[in-house]
This record gives C-alpha cells, structure tokens and sequence, in this order.
C-alpha cells in the first residue's frame, strides 16, 4: 500500500473547517505570530514617541508603513518567519528579526536595537495570547453563542403556551410548558455567558522575572512600571503588576472554566432535545437528499444534537486540562504553558463546531403538539399532587374531615393509570368544599402548568 500525501490530523482542520474558521483568523500559528508582531511593533512605537534613549519619534508614514505590515500580514510572510524560526529556533527570536528587517527596509536600521527591548519572550508572548484569545472570544465565540441562547429563549416564548408532561426520574410528573423547559436553558446559558463577556484580560511587561530588572539597568530614573501600565492597557487589556516572568494565566483559566461550564450546560441541552426527539414531542424535518442510516431507510436519526455533545466533551476536556496546566509554573518560569497555549484554538474550535451544530439541529425539529395532547390525557394521574394539596388547603380552612390527604391519594394513584372518569368520580365524593370541588373538576393534566407560562417573562 502506497503511502497517502500528507494529511492534516484534526477535523477542525478539514471536514469541519468551514464551520470553525472564523477562529483561525484569531487562534492559530499565523495569528499569533502576526499578533507578537503587533506587540513588538507598538512597543518600538511606544519608545520611539517617548524619544526613549535619544531616538526620535518615527514620522507619520513610517509609523503608518510599520502598522501596515501587522494589518497586511500574510502567506509571504508566515513563509518568511518559518524559514527564520528554522535557523534560530525560536519563534519569538524568529519575530523580532522579522520585525528588523522591516526597520531595515524602511530606513529604520537606527532603531533596531529598540526592537524586543529588555523585553523577554513572555512580554511578547502573554500579551499576544491575551489579545487573540480576547479577540476570538468577542469576534467569533461570544456571537455564536449568544445566537444559539437567543435562538432558544425565541423558542420559549413561542410555545410557552404549549403544556408538556414533566417527567421527573423518568415517571410521569407534574406537567410544564414546553416553553418554560426551554427558557430553563436559554437563562442558564445566558448568565454564563454574561461571566465570559465580563472577563478581565490581563497582561505582564515586566522583563525576565518580572521585576524590571534590565530596564532600570538601562534607565534607572524611569518609571517603568507606569510605562509597562500605559503600554498594556493600550493594548486594550488589564496591566497585571505582580509576576514572575510569565503572566500568571489566572485569566485564562477563569475564563476557561466559564466556557466550559457554558459547554456542559450546552450538553445538557442537546441531551434533553435527543430524548424529546426520541419520545416524539419533536419532529425531525426531512431534510432533501440526506440519509438518515445506510440501511434503514425510515430513519432522521439526530445526529445534529449528537454531533455538538461529542465536540462539548473534547472542547470541556481541553479546557479543564488548559486551567488546571497554565495556573502552575515552577518557581519563576518553566514551559508547561507554551505547549498547552497551543490547543486554545482546539478547545474553541471543537465548542464552535458544537455551537454550530446545535443551531442548525434547532432548525430541524417541529413540535408535535397532538402527541403532547394525547400524552398528557393519558397521565390524569398527575393531577393527584393538585388534589392532596387543595384537600390540605381545605383541612387547614376546616372545610374538610380527610385524616391524611396524601395517603388517600397514594392509595388513589400510586403505580397505576387512572382516567378522567375515575378522577372526576373520586373529586365529587370528597370532602371538602363545593368552590375547591369545582375548581378541582376544571382541571385537566394539560391546564394543570401552573405559572409556567408566565415564568417564560423573566428571559427578559
């Protein structure tokens, strides 16, 4: 057997890759190695208009041409930074020479020196994470998920109306609507997601171990600290003054742990729509030319559902291991976290795909409102929980006589099927009140919801 070309080993990277690639601008190799040279670029600038050490502030144009090679990166030179990297061996030294030759090419070659300075690979590296992973969140995540919990609080309200029977341990149980089950879930995945869009973005521009060492070798009388301040928050995240020679990845796990929460809510979710789908409460719509299985033709198997709780799992896995890995680091510095930093965009991609599946799978469904209809009067038994109560209502009013309301109806009820008949029989022999007896005789297991309906109002 002939060997097969050379295969990328992720999905994400090939047949899903049309649904993730939105984070490939911000989360892969290439868009890290453009944001170190934005880093590298503004701190040169950040120098050069402070005149720092007798350099002049760089013209418009020359400032202007500098940026550009950060807006204009691409393939030339992502090659040209692999061929560095292959020499020195070491992607950040590999950045700061690229960031050199463009000095170079815009008669800049006096400030070279400038380039990188007193700064360690973590300066550039911490702030170069923190702003593509701020920017893959904000730009692509965060608006994926919010369509998919909008999309599902729009559902809630479009059959908050519509009673379901709950079922509680698998057993038929007090009804709901299926409206409110869903604003369940769209309440418990937009406060989440409220804990993702508040996430503070911290950075590190500190030097080696963090103590601005080099820089007040070179300038004693500078308040660097106030500078490395300026310079992050410029970047437009939190300047984080106490570090060792990395940033300390607080953030990072903070943020990971709210995302994957997200994701097994997310879960639970798919979940619950698998099993109304294999109950019959919703209807999978035929989509034209799909196969549902390879040799029962009857079938639309759920597979859109399916799909996201696989890609939850792995992308919640990632991000566990990622918070538990980048919170430690042996005394000033060890390079746990710069392998582990590199499946960021693993992590978000396979939560995208998952995102993206779910909401095309809500696409595909239909309620069945007939067998809700007909599910709800087949359980009459249900309505025993209103009847033991209401009996209670009418000891404590003395209005009735019945020993123990609960056991009458346990006796009633317990492990068996009774109808409407056999319920309205036993309500008119109670003992209670004639007002209660009717308003117990107007119940029916579909209008037994209670404030389900009204509850939907607090999605807001």
């Amino acid at each position: 057997m002939s060997p097969l070309p050379p295969q990328m080993l992720s999905p994400l990277d090939s047949r899903y890759r049309k649904s993730v690639e939105g984070l490939g601008e911000h989360l892969s190799e290439a868009a890290l190695n453009r944001a170190r040279v934005h880093v590298e670029v503004e701190w040169l600038l950040f120098l050069t208009d402070r005149e720092m050490f007798g350099s002049h502030k760089i013209d418009a144009d020359k400032a202007a041409a500098l940026r550009a090679v950060v807006t204009d990166f691409g393939q030339k030179d992502i090659d040209e930074l692999a061929e560095v990297e292959a020499r020195t061996r070491h992607d950040v030294k590999a950045v700061e020479y690229y960031v050199r030759a463009r000095l170079e090419e815009l008669g800049l070659s006096e400030l070279a020196e400038l380039t990188h300075f007193a700064c360690t690979s973590e300066d550039i590296n911490n702030l170069s994470y923190a702003v593509t992973i701020r920017d893959a969140v904000n730009d692509v995540w965060l608006p994926a998920a919010s369509g998919l919990a909008d999309r599902i609080a729009q559902l809630a309200v479009e059959l908050r109306d519509v009673p379901l029977l709950s079922l509680t341990h698998g057993q038929p149980a007090t009804p709901t609507t299926l409206g409110k089950e869903l604003a369940v879930f769209a309440h418990r995945l937009r406060r989440q997601l409220k804990r993702v869009d508040a996430t503070e973005y911290l950075g590190k521009f500190a030097g080696a171990t963090g103590n601005f060492a080099a820089h007040q070798a070179a300038s004693a009388d500078t308040n660097w600290e106030q500078l490395a301040d300026e310079f992050v928050t410029g970047l437009g995240l939190s300047w984080n003054p106490l570090t060792t020679q990395i940033e300390s990845h607080d953030w990072q796990a903070e943020l990971y742990a709210d995302v994957s929460r997200f994701n097994r809510i997310l879960h639970n979710f798919c979940t619950d729509v698998w099993t109304y789908i294999s109950r019959g409460v919703f209807r999978q719509i035929p989509q034209a030319g799909s196969t549902g299985s390879s040799t029962m033709p009857h079938k639309i198997n759920p597979i859109r559902f399916e799909n996201a709780e696989a890609n939850l799992e792995i992308s919640s896995a990632l991000l566990d291991s990622l918070g538990s890995t980048l919170v430690t680091s042996r005394l000033q510095r060890d390079l746990t976290d710069s392998s582990a930093q590199r499946n960021i965009g693993v992590a978000f991609g396979h939560s995208l795909l998952a995102l993206d599946n779910a909401t095309r799978g809500l696409r595909e469904i239909a309620v069945d409102e007939e067998l809700l209809a007909n599910e709800l009067d087949g359980n009459w038994e249900v309505l025993g929980e209103a009847i033991q109560t209401v009996i209670r209502a009418e000891i404590v009013a003395g209005r009735s006589s019945i020993a123990d309301p609960y056991a009458v109806l346990k006796d009633l009820t317990r492990g068996r099927r009774i109808g409407k008949a056999e319920l309205v029989e036993f309500v008119t022999g109670l003992d209670i009140g004639q007002d209660a007896k009717d308003s117990l005789l107007a119940l029916t297991p579909g209008s037994y919801t209670g404030a389900s309906s009204r509850l939907v109002d607090h999605l807001g």
